[in-house]
């Protein structure tokens, strides 16, 4: 049976990375290019998009110039987030695009109000995706599209083999959980989708893979700050999931990693084209 919604009675939902500096910065390397290559045949000039869980705009601002002379809208739950992400628009220029605090829950847009709705590793963070994905079916023009792409970070692999990773990856997927969130939430994209109403749904798959001196430092070394100062860590201690030494030992694990010039990370990831 698929990964489905969680109950409605759970507690509030709670992100499992937070808004740390070392998360935005990782966040900020995102692309469309990097991050959404599969959305790319689907654009065209004069396209209404909205792009949920937006986080710092890097993605958002991207796709900008690719619908030009349409209108690109991102959303995110946090206003200092959204604060970021204008900030950043208004230095690119780029006058078709905009920021606004939102509810992918509870869109704040007339039905059929969009031509493309983009959703990168959001999906992964929501008690109810379903829910979500549902509200933007709402919101989408008849022939319009979701696109979505989320991690499956069970089938994370690493060289060179090192026992603080996979305490890593063990941790993570136990907070998540906790949270009552998916951490694999990419292989239940089109599951999702089709529960969602969405009867034309195709899947692809695409992965990260960090290699380079400047890739591995890049996401090494986030994560070595992440695992020790990020609302990640907070809650592994809070939850009992993992203790400082833990966290401490995850760190140390992630700067080994970052600076061995044989290391090597993939992470998969689902991605569903869906139309309405």
């Amino acid at each position: 049976m698929p990964e489905t919604d969680r109950s409605e009675t759970a507690p509030p939902e709670r992100y499992s990375h937070g808004h740390h500096e070392s998360v935005l910065r990782s966040h900020s390397w995102r692309t469309v290019q990097n991050s959404a290559g599969y959305l790319l045949p689907h654009l065209a000039a004069g396209q209404r998009v909205l792009d949920v869980g937006c986080g710092p705009g890097t993605i958002t601002v991207d796709l900008a110039p690719r619908v030009a002379p349409g209108e690109v809208i991102g959303i995110d739950s946090s206003a200092d987030v959204i604060g970021q992400a204008q900030a950043l628009a208004d230095d690119s220029g780029m006058h078709n695009v905009r920021f606004a605090v939102g509810d992918v829950y509870a869109l704040d847009f007339p039905d059929n109000s969009f031509d493309v709705v983009h959703a990168h590793q959001v999906m992964q963070h929501l008690s109810r995706p379903v829910d979500a994905m549902r509200e933007i079916y709402r919101v989408l023009k008849p022939g319009g599209i979701l696109a979505v792409r989320d991690v499956i970070y069970g089938s994370t692999s690493w060289y060179p083999e090192l026992p603080a990773l996979d305490r890593w990856l063990a941790t993570m997927r136990a907070v998540m959980h906790g949270n009552g969130v998916f951490p694999d939430a990419g292989r239940s994209l089109k599951a999702w989708a089709r529960h969602a109403g969405f009867e034309s749904v195709t899947s692809s798959a695409s992965m990260w893979c960090f290699a380079t001196d400047a890739e591995r430092d890049w996401w090494g070394s986030s994560w070595a700050t992440r695992a020790l100062e990020s609302s990640f860590a907070s809650q592994a201690i809070e939850s009992g999931v993992a203790t400082l030494s833990d966290l401490q030992e995850i760190s140390e694990g992630w700067r080994y990693w970052t600076a061995d010039p044989d290391g090597w990370l993939g992470m998969p990831h689902g991605e569903i084209i869906a139309t309405k």
